[in-house]
């Protein structure tokens, strides 16, 4: 301690409660401080909805695009609209990567990681095509109703939510986990269906109608599978750690085989496998796993109870 200092104890002041609150407040402003001046900005639902809309177009840029684009103008339309939407893309990763490294400079590393991200993603468009594809053929195909493979892509929600998931779900993997939570949630708002973008989904699969579908974050669908409304792909349980927060990232989710059909209002729980070719009916809440090519019902439930 420095001598040269001594605190009045007897001046009437309350010095030492002085002293105290200043030293409160000063330590205060220090973290205050470190924490930046102001908190970095989220990603923008807004201009993600504005994203998937421009990638959509120039995925199906005859339905999704510009009415009345010809065979000159198409390929300058798609090239226009990707360079716009990957560019905007980019910036609200960039802002997704600040955020979580609270970094309000946008600094190099960060605007190199968003940039690399975004290339990859970029990339990955003509595939993501493709399997947008195999989803309408399977919706035209699996529904009576469907009189064209275009009006299932421009009317269906479960198609709608589809193509928010396959971009959302690719930037899930490639790390941008906010932004694809975003635009998943931007399809869960418009359609009522709510598939969390790190579920995998294989090829061909085709929710009907779709309202109140629930698809959990560590969920695996095969190919060919289909869902009706109100169908729940959900965890059974949530373990803990010993101080009592919930585990992460494990996996608690139904892994689905191929060709499996399950309709509405079915919920299937837990960490469980449904055998390739099962159908699942109606109102079953099923809890353990299937064997391939099964039946169940709910009347098959009350009898194995």
């Amino acid at each position: 301690m420095n001598d040269r200092f001594t605190t009045p104890t007897s001046s009437g002041f309350n010095i030492d409660s002085l002293v105290a609150r200043l030293r409160e407040i000063r330590v205060e402003s220090l973290e205050i401080r470190q924490r930046l001046d102001k908190p970095p900005k989220l990603p923008s639902r807004k201009t993600l909805a504005e994203v998937v809309d421009g990638l959509s177009a120039a995925l199906f840029p005859n339905r999704l695009g510009l009415p009345d684009l010809d065979d000159e103008g198409i390929d300058a339309y798609v090239g226009h609209t990707l360079d716009t939407s990957l560019r905007e893309l980019n910036k609200q990763i960039r802002r997704e990567l600040s955020f979580v490294a609270r970094d309000n400079g946008y600094s190099q590393v960060i605007q190199q990681k968003a940039a690399a991200i975004t290339r990859e993603f970029a990339q990955d468009l003509p595939q993501l095509r493709r399997l947008l594809d195999t989803d309408i053929q399977a919706a035209f195909e699996g529904d009576p109703a469907a009189r064209s493979s275009d009006e299932v892509l421009v009317c269906y929600p479960g198609i709608s939510a589809m193509i928010h998931h396959r971009i959302a779900h690719r930037l899930f993997n490639l790390g941008a986990h906010l932004t694809a939570r975003i635009i998943a949630e931007i399809a869960h708002s418009a359609t009522g269906i709510d598939i969390h973008p790190g579920a995998v989904i294989g090829e061909s699969f085709f929710i009907d109608h779709g309202t109140g579908v629930v698809i959990g974050e560590t969920a695996v669908i095969g190919r060919h599978v289909r869902l009706y409304q109100n169908v729940t792909l959900g965890a059974k349980r949530f373990p803990k750690n010993a101080d009592g927060s919930l585990i992460k990232g494990n996996a608690r989710h139904p892994m689905v085989e191929d060709n499996v059909v399950i309709y509405a209002g079915a919920t299937i729980l837990g960490r469980i496998t449904l055998g390739r070719g099962a159908i699942i009916g109606g109102n079953v809440w099923l809890t353990e796993s299937v064997a391939p090519d099964s039946v169940i019902t709910q009347q098959h439930m009350q009898h194995e109870n």
